[in-house]
């Protein structure tokens, strides 16, 4: 730890950064879930596709009621993935390959199992203990209705109550009490945790849900249930976006900066005008942009976000993220692979099954890439995506874990199928990823689509992403330099970066490319001077 903030690089600006979700990445010990010692196993594979940094989806001690987001203990890696002195040699490794690591926080919600909720539980009404979540009586004569008509996230209501008849908030999943950050013993926790990590070598820190960690203390009903995460621009929403997460933010930023070179992006989904209040000077270094992630495969509406989000980065001196796929949605490849209207978080469960175009997606994931490849900012990879792997939508429904599709009242499949296993191995029981087998079952397509199927392929997608990351190191590098470009027609999206002008072909017709121009990259093959429909490229004079 250093006495002074003297930070000597942003790293975070222009980087690529992979995201590893531990128990699904790869299996050392052959138990069939994701570890530490496999992840380790890995380092140079990751070197080698040329990521800067690992964004590690939570590892702690934790019940895996919610993949990993109900923590119990945050200072202490589940006995599952390994052990905390496995990740001190993990981050260590990962420094020598020039990568750096980005952990997963999780404050605005303990597991059940955490000590201090079994604490609030035995210590009852009024306690001290139960001051450190969100305990409220309940209505109605006898406190028998919840204390408010706030919903969770995962479905059903926020409250849960209690033998002692109190209820507790729970904004996603009741294993997932929410902390009451009006506490100052809560946030003393939180300085002392972050310090545990920062002194243990982690460069940075993703923060879940940054958006919801106050509340409005005289819980109002709300009268509508919004979208997921999302606040949609209700003002004064008593749970999302509260003007007091700006304080608790500062105070994060001033332990961060107590360290050199490190980092903290905020998961916000928040109004648009309210995000550059997270990105103040004294406040979070990035924060998610899934406004692409959430955009139909059409050049204007693309356009349209990529402008926007440039620009609204620039004004504030920040750089901007972007998103195609992460662990809690469904895979790219196979929502642009969807016909368009139909909505991919219920699907399959609404049908049909006939509206996937599993060519049409894996062509749309490739000239993807290339655009968020090649935009200012930072670009986020989730695991698999550099195999092009799609959704495994067909899971067996005595599979699924993920608490959406029982809160849903099992309407929704919820994201395991973003989350099976990736496949290193062109064969075996589970594709290379362990000797034991592997905790959700991979679909035999996935053979084709392993690392070593794709290892020596000049055409494969793994070959794409990392032509894609070696040539924006060189090409792509320096910040700026963004201009749409709207030559090409309504059907096409443009720009230019530098010297660079990217072209992507979202229409169904060919387009003709400048004839002078050098192809630095393709997302597909081109054959003479046509860009073919689903295709991107990257141009030079």
């Amino acid at each position: 730890m250093n006495s002074a903030a003297t930070t000597t690089s942003e790293w975070w600006r222009n980087g690529v950064v992979y995201q590893v979700y531990v128990r699904s990445f790869a299996d050392g010990n052959g138990d069939g879930t994701g570890d530490v010692t496999g992840l380790r196993s890995k380092l140079d594979y990751l070197r080698d596709l040329g990521v800067n940094a690992l964004w590690i989806n939570p590892w702690y001690s934790s019940p895996l009621r919610d993949g990993g987001y109900d923590v119990a203990d945050y200072r202490t890696i589940d006995e599952r993935f390994g052990t905390t002195e496995e990740v001190e040699l993990f981050i260590a490794e990962a420094h020598e390959r020039d990568i750096k690591v980005i952990a997963d926080l999780v404050p605005n919600h303990t597991s059940s199992d955490h000590r201090w909720f079994q604490e609030a539980l035995a210590a009852g009404p009024g306690s001290p203990e139960r001051a450190r979540y969100v305990f409220k009586d309940g209505k109605g004569a006898n406190g028998e209705l919840p204390p408010t008509d706030w919903t969770a996230v995962f479905g059903g209501s926020a409250w849960e109550q209690v033998e002692d008849g109190q209820w507790y908030l729970h904004l996603f999943d009741p294993s997932q009490p929410d902390l009451n950050w009006e506490n100052e013993e809560v946030r003393a926790e939180f300085d002392d945790v972050f310090r545990f990590w920062l002194d243990r070598g982690i460069d940075g820190f993703r923060i879940d849900v940054a958006h919801g960690l106050v509340k409005d203390t005289t819980f109002p009903d709300v009268g509508k249930v919004g979208k997921i995460l999302e606040s949609e621009t209700t003002e004064n929403h008593p749970f999302w976006d509260r003007d007091g997460v700006h304080e608790i933010n500062r105070r994060w930023r001033s332990v961060l900066d107590e360290y050199d070179d490190r980092m903290m992006v905020a998961e916000a989904w928040v109004a648009a005008h309210r995000l550059p209040l997270y990105l103040r000077p004294d406040e979070y270094h990035q924060s998610f942009n899934f406004d692409l992630l959430a955009t139909d495969w059409n050049a204007a509406e693309f356009a349209a976000v990529i402008d926007k989000s440039v620009t609204a980065a620039d004004e504030i001196g920040a750089s901007s993220t972007w998103v195609l796929s992460n662990h809690d949605v469904m895979r790219h490849a196979t929502r642009y692979g969807l016909d368009a209207g139909i909505p991919w978080r219920q699907w399959p469960m609404t049908g049909p099954v006939e509206a996937l175009d599993v060519e049409r997606g894996a062509r749309r994931a490739r000239a993807a890439a290339l655009v968020t490849l090649s935009l200012p900012g930072s670009t986020y990879i989730y695991q698999g995506e550099e195999l092009g792997l799609p959704e495994v939508w067909d899971l067996p429904e005595d599979v699924l874990e993920d608490p959406t599709w029982f809160r849903s009242d099992f309407t929704e499949k919820g994201r395991d199928g973003c989350r099976v296993p990736i496949p290193w191995e062109r064969s075996g029981d589970s594709f290379g990823f362990g000797s034991g087998g592997a905790w959700l079952p991979q679909p035999e397509t996935f053979g084709d689509l392993s690392a070593e199927a794709q290892l020596d392929d000049p055409a494969s997608c793994l070959a794409l992403y990392r032509s894609a990351i070696a040539i924006r190191s060189e090409h792509l590098a320096e910040e700026g330099g963004f201009a749409l470009d709207s030559s090409f027609g309504d059907e096409v999206l443009a720009y230019r970066r530098g010297e660079v002008l990217v072209v992507v072909n979202m229409g169904a017709s060919p387009v003709a490319l400048p004839a002078e121009a050098k192809v630095l990259l393709a997302s597909s093959p081109i054959s003479g001077s046509d860009l073919e429909q689903d295709t991107a490229v990257w141009l030079v004079p």
